[in-house]
């Protein structure tokens, strides 16, 4: 018995989930390579392993002669007839020709072929068992380190991969440690294998985390619309809900914020934003800034740019910590997001107003008969205190016109702002 090649296909069906018929097949062919070189002159080489002792028999098909005078490739009809007492002159018959050093010299020879097939056999395995369940959570053992700090998870059958860049820089692992993560994509190597790699730092991976935990999502009542994700420090998501009476953002949140504890543990304490979705970007935005107020707001659907204005407190908040809450908030809306301190905003159209005013225009000297968003009212008094063209109001300050009776600061910066626009 060859307990070596025993141990092998047990151990390759045990531990790899490859069937023992397989991996007779691929040793099979390679071996019948190795015993053709071997065996000098042979034809029709054909190389049979026993399933059960692992035994290895060559076999060389020859031509039944009256004569012998190729050795190689004939057989007397009294030495075939010792095989096949039925067998005649011209037919063929198979002989047993394992030369007696055939099993250390096959091995020598045919050890990368069978290493190859293997592989490829070992690789139809991970795909049949990996490939539809991309998207999956799936949880295994760091096993080692490679090429840096790539990780090896073992799941079990086979050996997944975690590179660097698949996991956030906020986490340390240790080897024996277990690991939950997403089964991002089954790929080939170049060796001719298979490569399951995983990824905790996938926006995906918190999707998978969301519907795990919460059942609204499963059944599809909540729907996630969108993730976006700075792995290891922030989330967010926005949700909707396909049933009026369930609240999309608290069936998400749980009972006491259960639900979105459970998943910022796995996450490692990393911050998720739960927004509601909306088609309209402003909109949205409003809601993923909730309760930072914005003042001002622009859209330049040309260049998809959106320009808000908020107040000096809140801008290190919007903009958050390395730009990435303005960067994120950017990708929930589908636009690039230009944040504005409320002083600088102010500074700068004081600037471009003064600029105005100082301009020759002879139109800025004609009498102001009215301006647009601005009741009657309220333009009487701004005459009878004297600020009856554009250029008189373009060099007063927001303050100044505020001091007159029905007109708020608010109200003058929009009237200041008005004017401003019909100039430029």
């Amino acid at each position: 018995m060859n307990k070596d090649l025993i141990a092998i296909f047990e151990y390759l069906e045990r531990e790899k989930g490859i069937k023992r018929d397989i991996v007779i097949s691929a040793i099979e062919e390679s071996l019948r390579a190795a015993a053709r070189k071997s065996i000098t002159g042979a034809s029709n080489v054909t190389v049979k392993i026993h399933p059960k002792t692992g035994n290895i028999e060559v076999y060389s098909e020859k031509e039944i002669v009256d004569q012998v005078e190729v050795a190689a490739q004939e057989i007397s009809l009294e030495e075939a007839r010792e095989i096949d007492p039925e067998c005649e002159i011209e037919q063929f018959i198979d002989v047993l020709v394992t030369p007696k050093d055939f099993g250390r010299i096959a091995a020598q020879k045919a050890r990368q072929i069978i290493t190859q097939k293997l592989r490829g056999a070992e690789r139809d395995v991970i795909y049949e068992e990996y490939r539809h369940r991309t998207n999956e959570l799936i949880s295994g053992t760091v096993k080692r380190f490679v090429r840096g700090s790539n990780i090896i998870v073992d799941l079990g059958k086979v050996e997944a991969i975690m590179p660097t860049k698949h996991y956030p820089k906020t986490e340390k692992y240790q080897v024996g440690e277990k690991v939950l993560a997403l089964l991002l994509e089954v790929n080939d190597t170049e060796n001719g294998g298979a490569e399951v790699v995983l990824s905790r730092s996938h926006p995906e991976f918190v999707r998978q985390l969301m519907i795990q935990e919460v059942p609204e999502i499963s059944d599809g009542t909540v729907i996630i619309d969108k993730v976006v994700r700075d792995a290891g420090y922030r989330t967010k998501l926005t949700v909707r809900s396909t049933d009026s009476k369930v609240d999309p953002v608290g069936a998400c949140v749980g009972m006491r914020g259960m639900r979105v504890k459970n998943v910022v543990r796995e996450l490692h304490n990393e911050k998720i934003d739960i927004i509601p979705f909306s088609q309209d970007p402003i909109e949205l935005l409003q809601s993923a800034l909730n309760p930072i107020e914005i003042r001002k707001i622009s859209v330049n659907e040309d260049d998809s740019v959106i320009s808000i204005v908020i107040d000096d407190e809140d801008f290190a908040a919007v903009i958050g910590k390395r730009g990435m809450n303005a960067r994120l908030n950017s990708e929930l809306i589908g636009h690039e997001l230009d944040v504005q301190r409320m002083s600088d905003y102010n500074r700068t159209m004081v600037l471009q107003r003064t600029e105005l005013a100082l301009s020759e225009d002879p139109t800025l000297d004609e009498p102001l008969k009215s301006i647009e968003g601005v009741n009657n009212l309220i333009f009487e008094h701004l005459v009878a205190e004297g600020y009856a063209t554009p250029r008189s109001l373009l060099i007063a300050s927001p303050e100044k016109l505020a001091s007159i009776p029905g007109i708020s600061l608010e109200t003058a910066d929009k009237i200041l702002e008005q004017i401003r626009k019909q100039r430029m």
